[in-house]
């Protein structure tokens, strides 16, 4: 039985991925910071849950020793993700962006990802079959983001962009560290979610298709790729 944590799991991205991965026979524990969603989103799904802030160092430590006294995580699926955003629900842009609004979005983004993962790591280099997906975006890939005349080019923000850079150099840095493991980075693509205030042009069943697809890879899959659901993406 393969177990996976999923990270800001009770809504959107992370949800539909569980949803996909219970079926698909895994035991999947649901990481949200609200409690309560967290309970009703596992119980709809047939999933654990477990109280999980990712910016909060004693909560991970705590969601930690949960799982390992349950069994153990063959499975991480670093899913959860904020951007910067004015009140009125504009992406905050170079002008207006500010060292309080990138360090609020790195949090999470960045330092969320290397503090659950080295949380857990003791408890993946035990599994089989360890494997990390990062969720990324195709906004962090400098080659399309300088590429003009497309959406990314034309994406204004600065603090959510460059938080999914950093994410993906965290992916490729971790994959050579770990070569027993498959750690790689994935964009879901433009997907409908509270993110973007439900703007996105997909659903959530497509978006986390790739994500599910890289949850799943054997310890003969890629590892310290960049993906989404088509295939390998530009750096």
């Amino acid at each position: 039985m393969t177990t996976t944590l999923i990270t800001g799991a009770n809504k959107g991205l992370g949800f539909e991925t569980a949803r996909r991965l219970v079926a698909a026979g895994h035991t999947v524990y649901i990481g949200s910071r609200d409690a309560e969603r967290g309970r009703r989103a596992a119980e709809r799904l047939g999933a654990r849950t477990v109280f999980l802030d990712v910016t909060d160092d004693a909560s991970v430590a705590a969601a930690a020793k949960a799982v390992e006294a349950d069994g153990g995580l063959d499975v991480l699926v670093n899913n959860a993700g904020v951007e910067a955003r004015e009140p009125d629900g504009r992406v905050i842009g170079a002008a207006e962006a500010t060292a309080d609004a990138m360090r609020s979005v790195f949090e999470t983004n960045v330092f969320g990802v290397v503090r659950v993962t080295h949380a857990f790591l003791p408890l993946l280099r035990r599994s089989a079959a360890p494997v990390v997906v990062n969720v990324s975006s195709g906004l962090g890939s400098l080659t399309r983001v300088t590429t003009p005349d497309t959406p990314t080019y034309a994406y204004p923000g600065v603090a959510y962009p460059t938080s999914k850079t950093a994410v993906n150099m965290i992916t490729v840095q971790y994959a050579k560290a770990f070569p027993q493991m498959r750690i790689n980075a994935v964009e879901p693509g433009y997907t409908a979610t509270d993110l973007n205030r439900h703007t996105g042009t997909q659903t959530v069943e497509e978006g986390a298709e790739i994500i599910v697809r890289m949850a799943q890879v054997g310890p003969d899959g890629p590892t310290g790729g960049y993906f989404d659901a088509e295939g390998p993406l530009p750096w």
